[in-house]
């Protein structure tokens, strides 16, 4: 069944394709935040033929809220196209997405890293974060009903948040910007966001971040494109988990936080890490959004104090952050 379902997805694909003449000429980099492993610096974004930047207006009406959303969906992907920065070269993959390994930086903070397409003139500017050499630990968070106010414990209530809301309406929770304030500890500490959120939400996640003064970090985002092989990506907890590998590894002196909620399976995806990076993580710290855990959820909460780590949770996060231990 899966393979049908794949087959008529990758078909559909195609005719919109076709229909919506999404085979455009030019070539321009979308720009996501990278970051620093121990001898490198990951330079990452996705090559598409144009980029649309909504600009929403307060009091926007609810179809023009949905159209720009439904537009995020609508990119035209160029593969094969090679890049360079400095000596550094690759390709785009067949998603558009492509990653470029420069040499790391001796100076820690936010590097500008000048990207361009062979046979184009012009430059794009890739972010990458490389941590301070006093950093005495780093977080990674959630993303949905952790920093932002999204329902996705309900499905109707995730898609409708997520379709009708805009830069200006989507809401950070206040406490969250304060937590997150105060574990960066004036950028001394590395803060990483993962997601299950398409990495077409990227700029319009950055754009809601920036509005709400909410600590800015590398974001790990999922891939939900088709190709003849693949029917979008692994599961939620493969991509949450497989990030956080990834960001343990470019990182491997500094003890973990591990932010979530308990309307998802952040507390299995937490639970999972722990057993596979023994040592590393410290605590871990759950909002509960909505009804709060249901009895699966506890049971998984259970299992993680019993390993070791802190676990904090609350409906919110005031008052928490002294609790770690860390600040």
């Amino acid at each position: 069944m899966k393979q049908l379902i794949h087959r008529l997805a990758l078909k559909a694909e195609r005719v919109a394709d076709r229909l919506f003449g999404r085979t455009g000429e030019g070539r321009v980099i979308d720009p996501y935040i990278g970051y620093a492993t121990p001898d490198a610096l990951v330079v990452r974004g996705r090559v598409l033929s144009k980029i649309t930047r909504n600009k929403p207006a307060k009091g926007q009406r609810l179809l023009t809220n949905i159209r720009q959303m439904i537009s995020l969906f609508v990119t035209d992907e160029v593969a094969a196209v090679e890049l360079h920065s400095g000596a550094a070269a690759t390709s785009s993959d067949e998603e558009g997405y492509f990653t470029l390994h420069l040499p790391r930086p001796e100076a820690a903070g936010w590097h500008n890293v000048a990207v361009t397409i062979d046979g184009y003139e012009d430059l794009a500017t890739c972010p990458a974060l490389v941590p301070r050499d006093d950093a005495r630990f780093l977080v990674i968070s959630d993303i949905d009903d952790t920093m932002i106010e999204t329902g996705a414990y309900v499905l109707w209530k995730n898609l409708w948040t997520s379709l009708t809301g805009n830069v200006l309406t989507r809401r950070v929770f206040p406490d969250a910007v304060a937590m997150m304030e105060r574990l960066s500890d004036d950028a001394r500490n590395p803060v990483f966001y993962v997601s299950s959120s398409p990495w077409n939400f990227h700029y319009f996640l950055e754009q809601i971040f920036l509005q709400a003064a909410l600590v800015r970090g590398p974001m790990f985002l999922r891939d939900l494109g088709l190709s003849d092989d693949q029917f979008i990506t692994g599961t939620h907890g493969d991509h949450k988990g497989g990030s956080i590998d990834t960001i343990l590894a470019a990182n491997p002196d500094l003890p973990v936080i591990l932010m979530g909620d308990t309307g998802q399976h952040d507390a299995q995806v937490y639970l999972d890490a722990i057993n596979r990076h023994a040592g590393r993580i410290h605590s871990v710290v759950l909002r509960e959004p909505g009804p709060g855990p249901d009895a699966k959820v506890k049971k998984v909460m259970d299992q993680i104090k019993a390993t070791g780590p802190p676990l904090y949770h609350a409906p919110d996060f005031t008052g928490m952050a002294p609790e770690t231990g860390l600040t």
